[in-house]
């Protein structure tokens, strides 16, 4: 049975600033005011999560209705929304805690200061059944790269070019290290406890990697994958369209796991695919779409860009059977036209400053919601 849709839902970070792409925080005031947002460490940022869904134009709704609420509370103080995953004219030698009192923003703070101030999209899908699961997270984890090239939009820090497409995920700790291939449920548990024990987690949160199991009661009672590897995505219809293309990826795994769960079909060990794919994951936020990746099925050079054709090559069936592949449509654009970062890129290397830039993402934002309530007053 191929018609398996998802649960999704989604933890959208945001920087707020000026018009002009200075970062100012005020996450401690909005989590006042607003009962969507809750603070992050950094008073600079904040996030919403929605409420899971499976129909694509209810999650549409949802991701822009707390940004409009966010916008107009902002107006107020003269600020707004800003583009881009990291502090692209921020100040990076200064950590503006937003809780003096939470511990857990103390060690953060403390181990890995302002490389933890970033804006990113997490995107759970919620799978139930432990077997599945952990067979989605390995085939999503040796696919997490060409997640993050499609969303890749942090090239700036600090007022600077980094010479990267995900400056973010250069930067954002990757903790433990040295993350296995989980073959099933009690391997993670094991694994988890064994870190705890050690000392190398903080807390049952404190797995920061490219995919992770995510439910109630971690490390043992579990609902959902977390893709936590994309930057940033302010246009909503790329996120969908991400989204998309990994849920289908997930049902034809379902339905076929022989075909497509990387212990299974690979020519890799296990602790290869997990090399490789941490490789890939770099590789792709230097250069993106234009990475040179390692395959997961057998070790073999792909393009990053040619690897995402093949994969909408292999879901187009399946998107058909389900009415989703118009909801594909803007990869399509992304593979013609480059992700944010290379089109940010491209204009700064012909003179447009960091702040144009910014302030010309601001305006697409805001021209994206206003779009959004006209199309609801025709309703």
């Amino acid at each position: 049975m191929t018609n398996f849709m998802l649960l999704k839902g989604f933890e959208v970070e945001l920087f707020t600033g000026t018009f002009s792409g200075a970062n100012v925080g005020v996450a401690s005031e909005v989590a006042e005011d607003l009962l969507d947002f809750v603070k992050e460490p950094d008073q600079r940022n904040l996030e919403y999560i929605t409420v899971p869904d499976k129909r694509y134009s209810v999650l549409k709704h949802a991701l822009l209705l707390p940004r409009q609420k966010l916008r107009k509370w902002l107006e107020r103080k003269q600020l707004t929304i800003l583009p881009g995953s990291t502090l692209s004219l921020g100040n990076i030698k200064v950590f503006e805690r937003s809780d003096s009192e939470n511990s857990y923003h103390s060690f953060i703070e403390k181990n890995y200061g302002t490389n933890v101030v970033t804006a990113s999209i997490h995107i759970n899908l919620g799978i139930e059944n432990l077997s599945l699961l952990f067979s989605a997270l390995r085939l999503v984890r040796s696919e997490a790269s060409l997640f993050l090239a499609l969303s890749a939009s942090s090239p700036f820090l600090g007022g600077n070019a980094m010479g990267v497409h995900s400056q973010r995920w250069v930067q954002f700790p990757k903790t433990p290290l040295n993350v296995p291939m989980f073959l099933d449920h009690e391997h993670y548990v094991k694994w988890v406890e064994e870190q705890l024990s050690k000392g190398h987690m903080h807390n049952e949160r404190h797995l920061w990697t490219s995919v992770r199991p995510n439910g109630p009661e971690r490390p043992h009672v579990l609902n959902r994958l977390e893709l936590r590897i994309c930057d940033l995505v302010c246009n909503v219809d790329l996120l969908l369209a991400i989204t998309a293309l990994l849920e289908l990826r997930i049902i034809n795994l379902k339905n076929n796991i022989k075909k497509y769960d990387p212990i299974q079909s690979s020519s890799k060990t296990q602790t290869e695919l997990a090399l490789l794919s941490d490789e890939n994951d770099l590789n792709a936020a230097k250069f993106s779409l234009d990475a040179n990746l390692s395959h997961w099925r057998n070790g073999k050079q792909i393009k990053c860009s040619d690897w995402i054709k093949e994969l909408l090559l292999d879901v187009t069936p399946l998107a058909k059977e389900l009415h989703m592949l118009e909801l594909l449509q803007p990869i399509e654009s992304v593979l013609k036209n480059g992700n944010q970062s290379m089109i940010w890129l491209d204009s700064y290397s012909k003179g447009v400053s960091i702040q144009s830039l910014l302030q010309q993402g601001i305006s697409e934002m805001e021209r994206e919601e206003t779009n959004f309530i006209q199309m609801k007053s025709t309703y």
